[in-house]
């Protein structure tokens, strides 16, 4: 069998096109009841509570597990069907929430059992990400990669866009139980999407057993000693620190300095989501150039220099269109940089690496915004942002011109992927499993 066969069996174009729209479309239809729920708890949490602590109590329970479990999930991703981990996860986050809707229809409404539920959610996210991230690769075509993740980008954009309204129509006409009932659906539509795509089961390289935490350490290892994947994850974690975390902070200048009218900041955060929207769909029309290590330094770059910009802008309108253009570049980083990954990462590896993935995107931003959020109470959100620009900038610079950081890029623009040296078990015997 060859690399490119082994990697997509016998699969004709119709075929891999129609397991893509039944995937994405049952991702889509699962998340926009998963971000019904999140939007419905934090308000309802807010409005009853009007409790900081219990906010931030609500983030730690919401995110903390998501960032612990990731590099478990990253293992079993390795280990295990990719198909039936996401579905077990959604599955397990669907009853979860059953059961809280239920207790909430008995009048039962304490808030550890809310805290419960959202930690139980996190630890499904924590499990089902990675597999979801390295599953893609699985039904797609290599040169389609970078085309069907600007898809599933502007997919999780346009969510961005709708979920919110149709949580706050839902929470202010209905409740939050039927929120939950709504999730519980669309989790149960989503899975019924999943069970009908054909997704083998990755062919291990030796057929000894090897237990689990043999597999974690190996997946540790691999990422400290791959060049390339260590220069990426710490590229991220840069951003997010320095670029992602400090843009939260945006809605604060806009009251503080150009008034607290609410909606200035609804044209603030339509000028992020729409240009993140746009930027999806282009990415799905036009993949972009091929040099995708390129695309990842020129938006870091971008990102760095907006930030920067945006803390001298004096003037409102201007601060709006570079929020649209920070939403504009973020795809343009995010879907090369996760299409790089599939391309080069052994697919028997791919689950460990995106569960690093999302330990660095679920722990950078907490962090830095437990040091930009105090700091805002000290000094203006302007001087922040200039700051958190030029030392971005700086590192950025730094990143791309050290030894180390070279040699990344030169093995991010090797022409032959990684990962053509796996065979994973073709479709042929995927439909036969399946």
């Amino acid at each position: 069998m060859s690399a490119g066969l082994g990697r997509m069996g016998v699969m004709t174009d119709r075929t891999w096109r129609r397991n893509v729209a039944l995937f994405l479309s049952g991702q889509t239809v699962s998340l926009f009841g998963s971000m019904l729920v999140q939007y419905a708890v934090m308000w309802h949490l807010t409005l009853e509570t009007k409790s900081g602590v219990v906010m931030a109590l609500a983030a730690v329970f919401g995110f903390l597990p998501q960032a612990i479990m990731s590099i478990f999930g990253g293992v079993w991703a390795d280990r295990v069907n990719r198909k039936m981990l996401i579905i077990l996860a959604d599955a397990t986050i669907a009853l979860t929430t059953l059961a809280l809707a239920l207790l909430m229809m008995f009048g039962i409404y304490d808030l550890w059992l809310i805290f419960l539920t959202l930690a139980i959610r996190s630890t499904g996210a924590g499990i089902q990400m990675p597999a979801v991230s390295a599953l893609i690769p699985q039904i797609t075509p290599q040169d389609q990669l970078m085309r069907v993740n600007g898809i599933n980008g502007a997919i999780q954009s346009a969510m961005a866009l709708l979920a919110p309204a149709v949580a706050g129509v839902l929470y202010a006409t209905a409740s939050l139980v039927s929120i939950f009932f709504v999730d519980v659906v669309t989790a149960v539509i989503g899975i019924g999407m999943l069970i009908l795509v054909p997704v083998a089961t990755i062919r291990r390289a030796s057929d000894e057993h090897v237990p689990y935490f043999v597999d974690l350490v190996e997946g540790v290892r691999y990422v400290a000693n791959h060049t390339f994947v260590r220069w990426l994850l710490l590229l991220f974690g840069i951003v997010f620190l320095l670029a992602a975390a400090p843009s939260y902070l945006t809605p604060l200048m806009v009251a503080r300095t150009f008034g607290e009218e609410v909606w200035k900041l609804t044209v603030l955060e339509l000028s992020f989501s729409v240009g993140m929207l746009l930027a999806g769909i282009l990415i799905a029309i036009w993949a972009g150039t091929k040099n995708r290590v390129g695309m990842i330094i020129f938006t870091s770059v971008a990102f760095a220099l907006i930030t920067l910009v945006m803390g001298l802008t004096t003037n409102l309108y201007v601060f709006f269109a570079l929020m649209f253009i920070f939403g504009l570049a973020v795809p343009y980083f995010s879907t090369p940089a996760m299409t790089l990954l599939q391309e080069k990462v052994e697919p028997e590896k791919q689950g460990r690496v995106f569960g690093f993935v999302g330990i660095v995107m679920a722990v950078a931003m907490p962090i830095g915004m437990g040091v930009f959020g105090p700091l805002a109470d000290v000094v203006s959100v302007e001087s922040l942002l200039v700051v958190a620009g030029s030392l971005m900038l700086v590192v950025v610079i730094v990143a791309v011109t050290v030894p180390a950081g070279r040699r990344a890029i030169a093995e991010a623009s090797a022409t032959v992927p990684v990962t053509e040296s796996a065979e994973p078990v073709d479709e042929v015997e995927a439909d036969h499993h399946n």
